[in-house]
């Protein structure tokens, strides 16, 4: 009985590639192209040959042309052939040669002594058993369809339990049909703008992240900065803004300022939005972590469909999640999936079916309450230190959220920022958080975050702040 086909893959366990092109008899170019695969190493010594009558079955050859190509490499010392256990690449074959690589044009800085940045929560709390235990019940429970094409707006599983968990935590107004999941923040901004849905020009707070404006003018979009003060973005402004159809705001907690948005000014923004047909973005920064004061209600809450809502869990377990949301009045829905597209775009249906699985068994509950008593426990040593050793140095924004602001006196911050380095220290000035054309007028000051040292460097990193910090 002949043999049947047999792909070399199965049998090599490794895919074969060989390149058939060139001049020459076809024994010729094969011997030429497993030579060339042995010297490159992508067939190593002790590799396996598929049977001459399988590789000229998938190569289209005559069995005779394959066997006679394997009878040249044995004479030349490329193959052994041994009765009863096949042709294999011999082992004194001419060893491969690493591909060059490129000299690196600057080294990776080393890390620092002291990572006292913003926006880093502490990677040594990710709850890894709850997470394990909620991806093993998640994907035990499963539908087939999870793991087929998918639908670009997220897992319903995921879409249900945010629409009930954003209802219950933050006063969201929405459904699951007006969710849409995305990668975090950024990746809103990208498909919102980027993939014009909206269009600029764009309102927002005279302090921000320059990450997220860079992403805007990547996009084309010119952002115009409202002024700022202790109640926050002055929305009166906007009114005055010709051709601002649209908003950015951080009306939980400002960022990186701190301080909710005052109750008349968020009630400023919705009638804004109405009187021109315009929209509210809504960034819910920090929006979980609340110390001082009762939690704010989302903005959303007021108009759902003048506020698209975005939040993430990139602060409340870990930016390496990579899973967002955005809460959409239902005329965006379908310009942004539009915008998303059917493939690529999308977070992990395994992480999504998780988070879902997280959020309805009340283990997420459990672990921002943790979370929340831990970063409290953190600023509330951070303000002690600086109240012992630094009274002249002011804190501010420390109601909420995972940083402080420390206000310096006029004309110190860049001497500030300059000792932390020398110091090993990673911290952020509070200019480099400032829009360019802001007009108001510019404080010194460092944002330092203090949920990622560990807890037995913490008191090591406050005291090494303290000595950078300029003198009264």
């Amino acid at each position: 009985m002949a043999d049947s086909w047999v792909n070399p893959a199965e049998r090599l366990g490794t895919d074969l590639h060989l390149d058939l092109a060139g001049p020459g008899s076809r024994r010729a170019v094969l011997a030429r192209a497993l030579r060339d695969a042995v010297r490159d190493g992508r067939l190593p010594p002790g590799t396996r040959l598929p049977p001459y009558r399988s590789l000229a079955a998938d190569l289209g050859l005559a069995r005779n042309t394959v066997a006679d190509a394997y009878a040249e490499l044995v004479a030349e010392g490329w193959l052994v052939a041994r009765q009863g256990s096949g042709t294999h690449v011999a082992a004194r074959a001419e060893p491969a040669r690493p591909p060059r690589v490129p000299a690196r044009t600057s080294a990776r800085p080393a890390p620092p002594a002291h990572d006292l940045r913003q926006g880093r929560p502490d990677a040594s709390s990710f709850p890894r058993s709850a997470w394990l235990a909620a991806a093993r019940r998640a994907l035990h429970a499963a539908p087939n369809d999870a793991f087929g094409p998918g639908d670009p707006q997220g897992r319903p599983e995921l879409r249900r339990a945010l629409a009930a968990y954003l209802a219950r935590v933050r006063g969201v107004r929405t459904t699951p049909d007006l969710i849409v999941i995305c990668s975090g923040f950024a990746h809103a901004l990208r498909l919102l703008f980027g993939g014009r849905v909206l269009r600029g020009p764009l309102a927002v707070e005279s302090y921000g992240l320059a990450f997220h404006r860079a992403v805007l003018a990547a996009a084309s979009v010119r952002t115009v900065p409202l002024t700022l003060d202790e109640h926050g973005a002055r929305t009166t402004e906007l009114h005055t803004l010709d051709g601002v159809r649209a908003a950015l705001l951080t009306p939980a907690h400002q960022f990186p300022t701190g301080g909710p948005l005052h109750p008349e000014r968020r009630a400023a923004a919705v009638d804004w939005a109405r009187s021109c047909g315009g929209l509210i973005l809504e960034d819910d920064y920090d929006g979980e972590f609340r110390y001082d004061r009762e939690p704010v209600g989302a903005v959303q809450g007021l108009d759902p469909e003048r506020v698209v809502y975005l939040g993430s869990v990139s602060k409340s377990m870990s930016p390496a999640v990579r899973l967002g949301w955005m809460v959409l009045p239902g005329h965006l829905v379908a310009p942004v999936l539009d915008a998303k597209g059917e493939r690529e775009a999308w977070a992990s249906v395994t992480d999504q079916l998780t988070l879902a699985d997280l959020i309805e068994s009340g283990q997420y509950d459990r672990h921002v309450r943790r979370m929340r008593q831990r970063y409290r426990a953190r600023r509330d040593r951070l303000v002690a230190t600086l109240a012992a050793r630094a009274p002249h140095i002011a804190t501010t924004g420390i109601a909420a959220g995972l940083h402080a602001v420390l206000r310096l006196p006029p004309g110190t911050e860049p001497a500030a920022v300059e000792a932390a380095a020398r110091h090993s220290i990673a911290l952020d000035g509070l200019a480099g958080y400032r829009h360019p054309d802001a007009t108001m007028p510019a404080f010194d000051g460092l944002v330092v975050g203090y949920a990622t040292p560990p807890d037995h460097r913490y008191e090591t990193a406050l005291d090494a702040l303290c000595r950078v910090l300029p003198p009264a």
